[in-house]
C-alpha cells in the first residue's frame, strides 16, 4: 500500500496534517455512516492502516526508508496495529467508542494475534478483539519487534565478533552490543530479547532482530564453509608445473605445488583453512582456483616463441 497516497497527503506532511487527513476520511468511510457497504469497509481498513503507520514516528521512518515493499517485509499487519488504539482515536474524532456492525465497540491496542491475521477480521465480524472487551482500557502488551541490517566481514565470520548497533527511538539514540557468532551465514537473523520498541501500555519491550549481511571480500569468495581464492599463473607454468605461495584469510602462508598440465579453473585444496561451520564446528577448506594468465600483447621475442610453439602443437 502507498500510505501517503491513500491519505492524500505529501510525503513531507506534518503529523497534524496526517491526522486531519485521516479524520476527514474516517468521517466519510466510517461503517456507521455506510451500513452494509463493503467498499466503504475496505476503504476504512486502508486508511486506518495508513494512519497506524504514518502517525507512529518509528514506523513512518521505517516506511520512508525502505518503501512499501521493504516495510511490509519487516512489519506484519499485527506489528502495524500493535499499540494503536483506534477506539480512542475515533472517540477523539467524535465517534462514541468504536463500532462494529450491530453496535458495541472495539479496540486494537491489545491486539496480539498468533496467526498473523488482520485486526479487522474480528472487528467486522462483530466479535471484538482477542483479549479485548467493550469499555476496557488498553491491556499491557509487548512492544513491537524491530528489524535492522547488520553488515559483517568474512573476518568476522571466521573469528566471531562483537558489534555495536545504534538504535534511534523517540528522538534518542541507544547503543546495543551484540555478539556475532563464528560461521554466521548471510541472511541469518540474531534476536536480542527486549531491545525492540517499548510498549505504550506498560508491557515489556519487543525484540530486536538483526539481519546479517556478509560484505563481499576483495580477495576471497565464500562457498558454504569453503573459501575460494584465485591465483593466476603464466602459460609456461601451467604446462610445466610450478610452486606458488598462497595466503589464507587469517594471514597464514602456504607453498602449494601446481602440477604440470593443470587446467584452467582447476582447484587445489588446502584443508581446514576455510570458514567454521558454526560456533563450534569444523573449518571448511581453502580452494585455490588456477587461472592461466594470457598477455594482451606480446613482445617480438614472445611472439616468435609462441609461433614456434604453435608449430609443434602448443
Amino acid at each position: 500500500m502507498e500510505y501517503y497516497q491513500i491519505l492524500g497527503v505529501a510525503k513531507t506532511a506534518s503529523a497534524d496534517e496526517i491526522k486531519k487527513a485521516y479524520r476527514k476520511l474516517a468521517l466519510k468511510y466510517h461503517p456507521d455512516k455506510n451500513p452494509g457497504d463493503k467498499q466503504a469497509e475496505e476503504k476504512f481498513k486502508e486508511i486506518s492502516e495508513a494512519y497506524a503507520v504514518l502517525s507512529d514516528p518509528e514506523k513512518r521512518q521505517q516506511y520512508d526508508t525502505f518503501g512499501s515493499t521493504g516495510f511490509r517485509q519487516r512489519y506484519s499487519q499485527e506489528d502495524i496495529f500493535r499499540n494503536f488504539d483506534l477506539n480512542d482515536i475515533l472517540h477523539q474524532f467524535g465517534f462514541g467508542g468504536g463500532f462494529r456492525p450491530g453496535g458495541g465497540s472495539f479496540r486494537t491496542s491489545g491486539f496480539r494475534s498468533g496467526g498473523g491475521g488482520s485486526p479487522f477480521d474480528n472487528i467486522f465480524a462483530g466479535a471484538g478483539m482477542r483479549g479485548g472487551c467493550s469499555g476496557c482500557g488498553p491491556q499491557p502488551v509487548q512492544g513491537g519487534d524491530l528489524t535492522y541490517e547488520l553488515t559483517v566481514t568474512l573476518e568476522d565470520v571466521l573469528r566471531g565478533a562483537e558489534k555495536t548497533v545504534s538504535l534511534r527511538q523517540g528522538g534518542q539514540t541507544q547503543n546495543v552490543s551484540v555478539k556475532v557468532p563464528k560461521g554466521i551465514e548471510d541472511g541469518k537473523r540474531l534476536r536480542l530479547s527486549g531491545k525492540g520498541a517499548p510498549s505504550a501500555t506498560g508491557g515489556p519491550a519487543g525484540d530486536l532482530y538483526l539481519k546479517i549481511h556478509v560484505a563481499e571480500h576483495p580477495v576471497f569468495q565464500r562457498a558454504d564453509d569453503d573459501l575460494v581464492v584465485e591465483h593466476r599463473i603464466p602459460f609456461s607454468q601451467a604446462c610445466m608445473g610450478t610452486t606458488i605461495e598462497v595466503s589464507t584469510l587469517d594471514g597464514k602462508k602456504f607453498n602449494v605445488k601446481v602440477p604440470a598440465g593443470v587446467q584452467q579453473e582447476a582447484k587445489l585444496r588446502i584443508k581446514g583453512h576455510g570458514l567454521p561451520a558454526g560456533p563450534i564446528g569444523h573449518r571448511g577448506d581453502l580452494l585455490v582456483k588456477i587461472a592461466v594468465r594470457i598477455p594482451k600483447a606480446l613482445t617480438p621475442e614472445q611472439e616468435k616463441t609462441v609461433t614456434a610453439l604453435a608449430a609443434v602443437g602448443l
